[in-house]
Protein backbone atom coordinates (compact mmCIF):
# COMPACT_ATOMS: atom_id res chain seq x y z
CA UNK A 1 0.00 0.00 0.00
CA UNK A 2 2.44 2.60 -1.37
CA UNK A 3 5.18 1.70 1.08
CA UNK A 4 2.98 2.08 4.08
CA UNK A 5 3.35 -0.60 6.70
CA UNK A 6 0.10 -1.91 8.03
CA UNK A 7 -0.11 -1.37 11.75
CA UNK A 8 -1.23 -4.22 13.91
CA UNK A 9 -3.50 -3.01 16.63
CA UNK A 10 -3.40 -4.64 20.02
CA UNK A 11 -6.48 -6.62 20.99
CA UNK A 12 -8.84 -4.74 23.28
CA UNK A 13 -8.50 -5.21 26.98
CA UNK A 14 -10.90 -7.85 28.19
CA UNK A 15 -13.04 -6.72 31.08
CA UNK A 16 -14.34 -9.32 33.47
CA UNK A 17 -17.89 -10.40 32.65
CA UNK A 18 -20.12 -11.70 35.40
CA UNK A 19 -22.79 -14.24 34.59
CA UNK A 20 -26.27 -12.81 35.39
CA UNK A 21 -27.16 -16.18 36.90
CA UNK A 22 -24.28 -15.71 39.31
CA UNK A 23 -25.65 -12.35 40.43
CA UNK A 24 -29.20 -13.71 40.80
CA UNK A 25 -28.02 -16.76 42.75
CA UNK A 26 -25.85 -14.68 45.07
CA UNK A 27 -28.71 -12.24 45.65
CA UNK A 28 -30.98 -15.14 46.62
CA UNK A 29 -28.58 -16.65 49.13
CA UNK A 30 -27.55 -13.23 50.46
CA UNK A 31 -31.03 -11.84 51.08
CA UNK A 32 -33.16 -14.92 51.73
CA UNK A 33 -30.72 -16.81 53.93
CA UNK A 34 -30.12 -13.67 55.97
CA UNK A 35 -33.79 -13.73 56.94
CA UNK A 36 -33.96 -17.46 57.69
CA UNK A 37 -32.15 -17.07 61.02
CA UNK A 38 -34.94 -14.90 62.34
CA UNK A 39 -37.59 -17.15 60.74
CA UNK A 40 -36.04 -20.18 62.46
CA UNK A 41 -36.01 -18.33 65.77
CA UNK A 42 -39.75 -17.63 65.37
CA UNK A 43 -40.52 -21.18 64.22
CA UNK A 44 -38.82 -22.92 67.17
CA UNK A 45 -40.80 -20.80 69.61
CA UNK A 46 -43.60 -23.39 69.39
CA UNK A 47 -42.34 -26.08 67.00
CA UNK A 48 -39.66 -28.68 67.92
CA UNK A 49 -36.42 -27.75 66.08
CA UNK A 50 -35.44 -30.97 64.32
CA UNK A 51 -38.97 -32.04 63.43
CA UNK A 52 -39.65 -28.54 62.14
CA UNK A 53 -36.54 -28.76 59.94
CA UNK A 54 -37.50 -32.24 58.76
CA UNK A 55 -40.95 -31.08 57.61
CA UNK A 56 -39.36 -28.15 55.82
CA UNK A 57 -36.77 -30.11 53.86
CA UNK A 58 -38.83 -33.20 53.07
CA UNK A 59 -41.62 -31.02 51.66
CA UNK A 60 -39.14 -28.93 49.64
CA UNK A 61 -37.29 -32.03 48.46
CA UNK A 62 -40.49 -33.64 47.16
CA UNK A 63 -41.37 -30.50 45.18
CA UNK A 64 -37.92 -30.35 43.62
CA UNK A 65 -38.01 -34.06 42.86
CA UNK A 66 -41.27 -33.63 40.94
CA UNK A 67 -39.85 -30.66 39.04
CA UNK A 68 -36.73 -32.62 38.08
CA UNK A 69 -38.78 -35.59 36.90
CA UNK A 70 -41.03 -33.35 34.80
CA UNK A 71 -37.90 -31.93 33.18
CA UNK A 72 -36.96 -35.43 32.08
CA UNK A 73 -34.25 -36.19 34.61
CA UNK A 74 -33.91 -39.93 35.18
CA UNK A 75 -34.57 -41.46 38.58
CA UNK A 76 -31.33 -41.60 40.59
CA UNK A 77 -29.71 -44.97 41.03
CA UNK A 78 -29.24 -46.59 44.42
CA UNK A 79 -25.54 -45.78 44.24
CA UNK A 80 -26.31 -42.10 43.63
CA UNK A 81 -28.67 -42.00 46.63
CA UNK A 82 -25.98 -43.57 48.80
CA UNK A 83 -23.43 -41.03 47.62
CA UNK A 84 -25.73 -38.09 48.32
CA UNK A 85 -26.96 -39.32 51.72
CA UNK A 86 -23.84 -38.30 53.72
CA UNK A 87 -23.98 -34.85 52.11
CA UNK A 88 -27.64 -34.46 53.04
CA UNK A 89 -26.87 -35.43 56.62
CA UNK A 90 -23.96 -32.98 56.86
CA UNK A 91 -25.86 -30.08 55.29
CA UNK A 92 -29.26 -30.46 56.92
CA UNK A 93 -28.84 -32.40 60.14
CA UNK A 94 -25.48 -30.92 61.10
CA UNK A 95 -25.51 -27.63 59.23
CA UNK A 96 -29.15 -26.64 59.69
CA UNK A 97 -30.52 -28.87 62.46
CA UNK A 98 -27.79 -27.85 64.89
CA UNK A 99 -28.58 -24.18 64.24
CA UNK A 100 -32.29 -24.82 64.83
CA UNK A 101 -31.53 -26.41 68.20
CA UNK A 102 -29.11 -23.64 69.16
CA UNK A 103 -31.70 -20.94 68.49
CA UNK A 104 -33.76 -22.27 71.38
CA UNK A 105 -31.49 -20.06 73.50
CA UNK A 106 -29.17 -18.16 71.14
CA UNK A 107 -30.34 -15.04 69.29
CA UNK A 108 -30.78 -15.20 65.52
CA UNK A 109 -28.08 -12.57 65.02
CA UNK A 110 -25.67 -14.47 67.23
CA UNK A 111 -26.31 -17.69 65.31
CA UNK A 112 -25.67 -15.89 62.02
CA UNK A 113 -22.37 -14.51 63.30
CA UNK A 114 -21.05 -17.96 64.23
CA UNK A 115 -22.25 -19.49 60.95
CA UNK A 116 -20.33 -16.80 59.09
CA UNK A 117 -17.17 -18.72 59.95
CA UNK A 118 -18.19 -21.39 57.42
CA UNK A 119 -16.15 -20.07 54.44
CA UNK A 120 -13.05 -20.20 56.62
CA UNK A 121 -13.75 -23.89 57.27
CA UNK A 122 -14.29 -24.40 53.53
CA UNK A 123 -10.82 -22.99 52.92
CA UNK A 124 -9.22 -25.14 55.61
CA UNK A 125 -11.05 -28.35 54.69
CA UNK A 126 -10.56 -27.63 51.00
CA UNK A 127 -6.86 -28.31 51.44
CA UNK A 128 -7.79 -31.95 52.07
CA UNK A 129 -9.97 -32.25 48.95
CA UNK A 130 -7.58 -30.37 46.66
CA UNK A 131 -9.57 -27.09 46.46
CA UNK A 132 -6.78 -24.65 47.21
CA UNK A 133 -7.86 -21.00 47.49
CA UNK A 134 -5.67 -18.41 45.81
CA UNK A 135 -3.66 -15.92 47.86
CA UNK A 136 -6.26 -13.24 47.19
CA UNK A 137 -9.03 -15.56 48.33
CA UNK A 138 -7.09 -16.47 51.48
CA UNK A 139 -6.72 -12.77 52.21
CA UNK A 140 -10.45 -12.32 51.63
CA UNK A 141 -11.16 -15.16 54.05
CA UNK A 142 -8.95 -13.64 56.72
CA UNK A 143 -10.44 -10.18 56.22
CA UNK A 144 -13.96 -11.57 56.42
CA UNK A 145 -13.11 -13.52 59.55
CA UNK A 146 -11.79 -10.34 61.17
CA UNK A 147 -15.10 -8.71 60.30
CA UNK A 148 -16.94 -11.58 61.97
CA UNK A 149 -14.80 -11.22 65.10
CA UNK A 150 -15.59 -7.50 65.20
CA UNK A 151 -19.27 -8.25 64.71
CA UNK A 152 -19.21 -10.61 67.68
CA UNK A 153 -18.94 -7.54 69.87
CA UNK A 154 -22.50 -6.61 68.86
CA UNK A 155 -25.19 -9.31 69.14
CA UNK A 156 -25.41 -11.39 72.28
CA UNK A 157 -24.10 -14.94 71.99
CA UNK A 158 -25.34 -16.02 75.40
CA UNK A 159 -27.10 -19.38 75.50
CA UNK A 160 -27.02 -22.87 76.95
CA UNK A 161 -23.56 -24.51 76.69
CA UNK A 162 -24.84 -27.42 74.57
CA UNK A 163 -26.49 -25.02 72.17
CA UNK A 164 -23.27 -23.04 71.82
CA UNK A 165 -21.30 -26.22 71.04
CA UNK A 166 -23.82 -27.34 68.42
CA UNK A 167 -23.75 -23.88 66.89
CA UNK A 168 -19.95 -24.02 66.59
CA UNK A 169 -20.18 -27.44 64.90
CA UNK A 170 -22.85 -26.33 62.40
CA UNK A 171 -20.60 -24.34 60.00
CA UNK A 172 -18.00 -27.13 60.02
CA UNK A 173 -20.65 -29.65 59.04
CA UNK A 174 -22.04 -27.38 56.32
CA UNK A 175 -18.54 -26.76 54.92
CA UNK A 176 -17.82 -30.50 54.71
CA UNK A 177 -21.12 -31.15 52.96
CA UNK A 178 -20.54 -28.29 50.50
CA UNK A 179 -17.12 -29.58 49.50
CA UNK A 180 -18.36 -33.14 49.06
CA UNK A 181 -21.26 -31.91 46.90
CA UNK A 182 -18.80 -30.48 44.38
CA UNK A 183 -17.25 -33.92 43.84
CA UNK A 184 -20.43 -35.87 43.14
CA UNK A 185 -20.36 -37.89 39.88
CA UNK A 186 -23.40 -38.97 37.87
CA UNK A 187 -26.08 -37.28 35.76
CA UNK A 188 -28.61 -36.76 38.57
CA UNK A 189 -26.01 -35.05 40.74
CA UNK A 190 -25.42 -32.41 38.05
CA UNK A 191 -29.08 -31.38 37.69
CA UNK A 192 -30.11 -28.07 39.25
CA UNK A 193 -33.26 -29.56 40.82
CA UNK A 194 -32.48 -33.26 41.30
CA UNK A 195 -29.38 -32.76 43.41
CA UNK A 196 -31.02 -30.41 45.95
CA UNK A 197 -34.02 -32.76 46.04
CA UNK A 198 -31.83 -35.74 46.89
CA UNK A 199 -29.89 -33.80 49.51
CA UNK A 200 -33.02 -32.40 51.15
CA UNK A 201 -34.82 -35.74 51.22
CA UNK A 202 -31.89 -37.65 52.69
CA UNK A 203 -31.19 -34.84 55.16
CA UNK A 204 -34.88 -34.53 56.02
CA UNK A 205 -35.14 -38.24 56.77
CA UNK A 206 -32.04 -38.03 58.99
CA UNK A 207 -33.60 -35.07 60.82
CA UNK A 208 -36.83 -37.03 61.34
CA UNK A 209 -34.98 -40.05 62.77
CA UNK A 210 -33.00 -37.95 65.26
CA UNK A 211 -36.13 -35.95 66.13
CA UNK A 212 -37.98 -39.20 66.89
CA UNK A 213 -35.11 -40.37 69.07
CA UNK A 214 -35.28 -37.05 70.94
CA UNK A 215 -39.01 -37.55 71.46
CA UNK A 216 -40.04 -34.46 69.51
CA UNK A 217 -43.75 -34.07 68.71
CA UNK A 218 -45.73 -31.42 66.83
CA UNK A 219 -47.81 -29.51 69.42
CA UNK A 220 -51.49 -29.01 68.69
CA UNK A 221 -51.45 -25.44 70.02
CA UNK A 222 -48.51 -24.09 67.97
CA UNK A 223 -48.94 -20.39 67.12
CA UNK A 224 -49.80 -19.12 63.67
CA UNK A 225 -46.55 -17.15 63.55
CA UNK A 226 -44.52 -20.33 64.00
CA UNK A 227 -46.37 -22.07 61.16
CA UNK A 228 -45.99 -19.01 58.91
CA UNK A 229 -42.26 -18.94 59.68
CA UNK A 230 -42.03 -22.62 58.74
CA UNK A 231 -43.84 -21.90 55.47
CA UNK A 232 -41.40 -19.09 54.69
CA UNK A 233 -38.46 -21.37 55.41
CA UNK A 234 -39.94 -24.03 53.14
CA UNK A 235 -40.66 -21.83 50.10
CA UNK A 236 -37.91 -19.23 50.21
CA UNK A 237 -35.22 -20.70 52.45
CA UNK A 238 -35.33 -24.14 50.80
CA UNK A 239 -36.92 -24.04 47.35
CA UNK A 240 -35.53 -20.69 46.21
CA UNK A 241 -32.27 -20.11 48.06
CA UNK A 242 -30.97 -23.66 48.21
CA UNK A 243 -31.55 -24.14 44.48
CA UNK A 244 -29.43 -21.04 43.93
CA UNK A 245 -26.77 -22.32 46.33
CA UNK A 246 -26.63 -25.69 44.56
CA UNK A 247 -26.05 -23.87 41.27
CA UNK A 248 -23.27 -21.81 42.84
CA UNK A 249 -21.51 -24.90 44.15
CA UNK A 250 -21.37 -26.29 40.61
CA UNK A 251 -20.53 -23.11 38.73
CA UNK A 252 -18.52 -20.85 41.04
CA UNK A 253 -15.36 -21.21 43.08
CA UNK A 254 -15.93 -22.41 46.66
CA UNK A 255 -15.00 -19.05 48.18
CA UNK A 256 -17.51 -17.28 45.93
CA UNK A 257 -20.25 -19.85 46.48
CA UNK A 258 -19.93 -19.54 50.25
CA UNK A 259 -19.38 -15.77 50.41
CA UNK A 260 -23.03 -15.31 51.45
CA UNK A 261 -21.95 -16.24 54.95
CA UNK A 262 -20.21 -12.85 55.24
CA UNK A 263 -23.35 -10.91 54.27
CA UNK A 264 -25.81 -12.94 56.32
CA UNK A 265 -24.57 -11.84 59.78
CA UNK A 266 -24.97 -8.15 59.01
CA UNK A 267 -28.46 -8.46 57.55
CA UNK A 268 -29.51 -11.02 60.15
CA UNK A 269 -28.43 -8.75 63.01
CA UNK A 270 -30.29 -5.80 61.48
CA UNK A 271 -33.44 -7.88 60.88
CA UNK A 272 -33.33 -9.32 64.37
CA UNK A 273 -32.99 -5.86 65.87
CA UNK A 274 -35.70 -4.27 63.73
CA UNK A 275 -38.28 -7.06 63.98
CA UNK A 276 -37.57 -8.89 67.24
CA UNK A 277 -35.73 -6.25 69.25
CA UNK A 278 -32.48 -8.24 69.42
CA UNK A 279 -29.40 -6.21 70.48
CA UNK A 280 -27.66 -4.20 67.76
CA UNK A 281 -24.06 -3.19 68.44
CA UNK A 282 -22.25 -0.14 67.09
CA UNK A 283 -19.57 -2.48 65.75
CA UNK A 284 -21.94 -3.50 62.94
CA UNK A 285 -20.78 -0.57 60.77
CA UNK A 286 -17.09 -1.49 61.11
CA UNK A 287 -17.84 -5.16 60.49
CA UNK A 288 -19.90 -4.22 57.47
CA UNK A 289 -16.95 -2.48 55.82
CA UNK A 290 -14.62 -5.42 56.50
CA UNK A 291 -17.05 -8.09 55.38
CA UNK A 292 -18.19 -6.36 52.19
CA UNK A 293 -14.53 -5.74 51.37
CA UNK A 294 -13.83 -9.45 51.78
CA UNK A 295 -16.69 -10.33 49.43
CA UNK A 296 -15.42 -7.85 46.84
CA UNK A 297 -11.99 -9.47 46.94
CA UNK A 298 -13.49 -12.95 46.65
CA UNK A 299 -15.63 -12.03 43.63
CA UNK A 300 -13.13 -9.80 41.83
CA UNK A 301 -11.28 -11.31 38.91
CA UNK A 302 -8.04 -9.80 37.62
CA UNK A 303 -8.31 -8.10 34.26
CA UNK A 304 -6.60 -9.66 31.27
CA UNK A 305 -4.08 -7.14 30.01
CA UNK A 306 -3.53 -6.66 26.28
CA UNK A 307 -0.35 -8.09 24.89
CA UNK A 308 1.98 -5.58 23.26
Amino acid sequence: MKGMIAETSAPPVETPRIDPRLIASLAAVYLVWSSTYLAMRIAVTDLPPLLMASLRFVAAGLVMLMIARRRGVSWPTTREWLRVAPIGVLLFLGGNGFVAISELSVSSGGAAVVCAMMPLWVGVLGLVTGERPSRREWFALVLGFIGVVVLMGGPTLAGEPLHIVLLLLAPISWAMGSLLARKLPGTAAKDTFMLPAMEMLTGGVALFVVAALRGERIPTDASTSSWLALGYLWVFGSLVAFTAYSWLLRNARPVVATSYAYVNPILAVIMGAAISGEPLGVTTVVANVLIIGAIWLALRRPRVAARP
